[in-house]
């Protein structure tokens, strides 16, 4: 009997994920049997799900906002990379354990290879989960952060164990490539006057239906630059491989995401009273 995979992607609200489209594209390329569908959860649906990961009814599930932490405090076994990034975006079944794993971590530094993005300094901006994953992913380089609150930025420091510096929000760190990793950019705004002018790239973790001001001034600048959809892909990658075992084709999420991106195609969605 053939091995079936039943993926999902868990969050509140979900209905804007391009995981669905990614996934199914890489299930279809290597001709496996199975789902992958987005389920919109609250707090009582997580531990629904988490049960079925558990049990193997689900093959595994992607967490996504606002449920990272939970996911964590969810999972049986965490990865040293889950923990210390302090959320989960994946989960997986071993030996009847329910583990929780951030390919966040991983998809950043697939990102700044492939796009050769600068890496003699890094400016991270942001306090939260996507901020962790960015500074875990950039330990052992010449890293600093920013965030409109000093303490939670030093708290994030504190937290993921990090040697990074920390500096006043809207601070300029000359020829740093900077990773945006706040919702800033999301709804048009962006970043403080003067950052990316002084950059040496831009990194923003956000995606839309149209690029960020961050990344339409670095392109006007000519400064190497990456997207979420980049960081999507490399994540959405990985956790593929965890379940499947399997790489998909090079270049195919990125393909997929960036088509359903332009097209605003609706990914599936799964409603459920929890």
């Amino acid at each position: 009997m053939s091995t079936r995979f039943d993926l999902a992607v868990l969050g509140k609200p979900v209905a804007h994920s391009l995981s669905p489209v990614m996934h199914e594209a890489g299930l279809a390329a290597l001709g496996l049997a199975g789902s992958y569908v987005a389920i919109d959860v609250d707090e009582a649906g997580m531990r629904r799900h988490a049960g079925l990961v558990r049990s193997g009814a689900l093959t595994g599930a992607n967490i996504t906002m606002p449920h990272k932490r939970l996911a964590a405090e969810l999972s049986d076994v965490l990865t040293e990379t889950a923990t210390r990034a302090g959320a989960v975006n994946t989960w997986y079944r071993r030996d009847g354990a329910l583990f929780g794993h951030t390919t966040d971590v991983h998809g950043v530094r697939e990102v700044i290879v492939r796009k050769s993005l600068p890496t003699t300094s890094i400016l991270v901006l942001g306090s939260g989960g996507a901020a962790a994953s960015a500074l875990v992913a950039c330990d052992g380089m010449s890293v600093t952060v920013s965030a409109r609150s000093e303490a939670k930025a030093r708290r994030l420091v504190d937290d993921t164990g990090v040697d990074a510096g920390i500096v006043e929000w809207g601070t300029t760190v000359p020829g740093a490539l900077i990773v945006n990793a706040t919702p800033l950019g999301m709804g048009g705004e962006p970043l403080p006057p003067g950052l990316v002018a002084g950059a040496g790239g831009v990194f923003d973790m956000t995606y839309g239906d149209r690029p960020s001001p961050a990344l339409l001034e670095a392109r006007r600048e000519g400064l190497p630059h990456a997207d979420g959809i980049d960081l999507l892909a490399a994540q959405a990658e990985a956790s593929f491989h965890i379940w499947t075992g399997l790489r998909p084709p090079d270049g195919l999420f990125e393909q997929v995401a960036r088509n359903a991106s332009r097209s605003r195609i609706a990914p599936p969605i799964q409603r459920r009273s929890e």
